[in-house]
């Protein structure tokens, strides 16, 4: 089982920008966040979306999100 619970993609920009990374460009449902020694990353979800634990290790994975900065 993932450590990782599902949640709404309005909680993932969030915890990043409380993590350090910031909304660099932003055009519709796609945010370009960036952050001092990461490579800039994209998130492109609509707010409402459910975001699975699959695609939030994958989120984690680039962007250094831990499940407790949900």
């Amino acid at each position: 089982m993932s450590e990782w619970p599902a949640a709404k993609a309005r909680r993932v920009p969030a915890a990043l920008q409380r993590i350090g990374w910031a909304v660099k460009r932003e055009a519709s449902s796609h945010k370009v966040l960036a952050r001092d020694g990461w490579p800039d990353t994209v998130f492109a979800f609509h707010d409402s979306e459910e975001i699975g634990p699959r695609m939030l290790a994958r989120i984690a994975k680039q962007t250094g999100l831990r499940p407790d900065d949900l």
